[in-house]
């Protein structure tokens, strides 16, 4: 006799209340994914929970929904904290919770470097139910405005730990899980699980159960279709822009490692007609937002980023990730590439590799236990581009120089001068460290 199939879980099934699943259907979440459907019961049941999944698995709406349905449960102001490593990831995990509390009029504040301190201690006095930070500014709120404590809360997430202590976090976490009580539920979770995550498991959660949806150390989803190029350094422009119109269309991010690299191949491809904008981390926050808001309403199709980007962005809907410098380490390979093929979509991820980075790329090879396809395109059809991207190239150093003494006359976004700061700016989330 046939066994029974199993009945595919579903939101209500994991012990999420109706009108929680109501928020997760008007926002298209039509059955849980891995890491919710392991890690949902499991908070339910009240734990502290590490949990170890690949980028755009669905991590926060994993602890999103257990800590609204505690808070239907027992309604509290500064019920719940979460910490992440970027502006740019806080501000989407606030519109998830946001979106998910749309029905039991949840009250989240986003508390973020780089933005005015005094509207942000306004905005606490509320007494939110939700508090979405990054951990320099928090603690510069913590330690300075009047009123404001966290001692009775309930939830603490720490997202992305790996990236937050990466980032040379440690010091200022450890601050604040002083003003933390220690009676609270805590979940951690990371893309992958170092000796520093470890080490912060220790000091900041009791008897944790692991939940780990990564096949691998470093894993990648298997919709992600990737190859790599290998491509003469002098050339490196030229491949590229033969990329982006076998691309044509589709949406991309490509990632450079430097500041003044993504700002010159946006200004070239741009001179070359295509829709592309820059993102790194020496722009405002407000041109930050603003270039992201640009990507994904679609008014530009093409994303030139540095490492900012590379994690827990919610940026729906990207066909395609170019790394156009490879990047220095296996882990950011990951999480670069994460950025495309989500929620069970395919998607491309292609690295140009040049005679200087074939060490490297055999470290990143041999991380994801596989070799990557090579991708080799007639070099005729390449070199078509040759003349018009040269010539592209000149306008592009022409215009960068420009932009470079315009800035450096203003202070500039692209060598870092911090003139011009406003009172009450915090330097401790200066997070963005790519050179420039």
């Amino acid at each position: 006799m046939a066994t029974e199939e199993p009945a595919p879980a579903t939101f209500k099934s994991l012990g999420i209340v109706d009108p929680l699943c109501d928020a997760c259907e008007r926002l298209g979440y039509k059955k849980p994914t891995a890491i919710q459907e392991q890690s949902i019961p499991l908070a339910l049941q009240n734990r502290d929970i590490i949990g170890i999944a690949e980028t755009g698995s669905g991590k926060t709406a994993a602890f999103a929904l257990p800590i609204l349905q505690a808070l239907l449960d027992k309604p509290q102001p500064l019920f719940a904290l979460v910490l992440a490593p970027t502006r740019e990831l806080a501000a989407q995990i606030a519109k998830s919770f946001e979106a998910l509390g749309s029905l039991i009029s949840l009250r989240c504040a986003l508390i973020l470097g780089g933005l005015d301190m005094v509207q942000q201690a306004i905005a606490l006095g509320k007494k939110p139910h939700v508090v979405v930070a990054t951990p320099g500014r928090l603690l510069d709120h913590l330690e300075k405005t009047k009123g404001f404590s966290l001692r009775n809360m309930r939830y603490l997430v720490m997202d992305e730990a790996d990236r937050l202590l990466d980032m040379d976090f440690g010091p200022i976490l450890e601050k604040i899980l002083k003003f933390l009580p220690r009676e609270r539920r805590t979940f951690l979770f990371s893309a992958t699980m170092s000796s520093k995550v470890e080490s912060l498991q220790r000091a900041s959660l009791r008897d944790p159960l692991k939940v780990s949806i990564s096949s691998s150390k470093y894993a990648t989803v298997s919709t992600l279709i990737q190859k790599w190029l290998l491509v003469p350094h002098k050339h490196k422009d030229t491949y590229l822009v033969y990329l982006c119109n076998e691309f044509a269309g589709k949406t991309m991010i490509i990632f450079t490692r430097t500041v003044l690299e993504t700002q010159r191949i946006a200004i070239l491809l741009r001179l070359l007609g295509m829709g592309a904008i820059p993102l790194h981390g020496k722009l405002s926050q407000t041109n930050r937002l603003g270039a992201l808001n640009k990507f994904r309403a679609g008014s530009r199709n093409i994303l030139v980023a540095t490492d900012v980007a590379a994690r827990g962005l919610d940026i729906p809907n990207v066909d395609v990730v170019l790394n156009f410098d490879l990047p220095q380490d296996s882990k950011t390979y990951i999480h670069r590439v994460g950025r495309t093929a989500r929620a069970g979509k395919s998607g491309h991820a292609i690295t140009i590799v040049t005679q200087y980075d074939a060490e490297i790329f055999l470290r990143i090879e041999k991380a994801l236990g596989t070799k990557l396809p090579k991708d080799e395109p007639d070099k005729e059809e390449v070199l078509v581009f040759k003349q018009s991207v040269e010539e592209a190239q000149r306008h592009a150093k022409k215009e960068l120089k420009a932009l470079i003494d315009d800035r450096g006359n203003r202070g500039s976004v692209l060598i870092g001068n911090r003139r011009g700061k406003k009172r009450g700016d915090s330097g401790r989330d200066n997070m963005d460290t790519e050179e420039g």
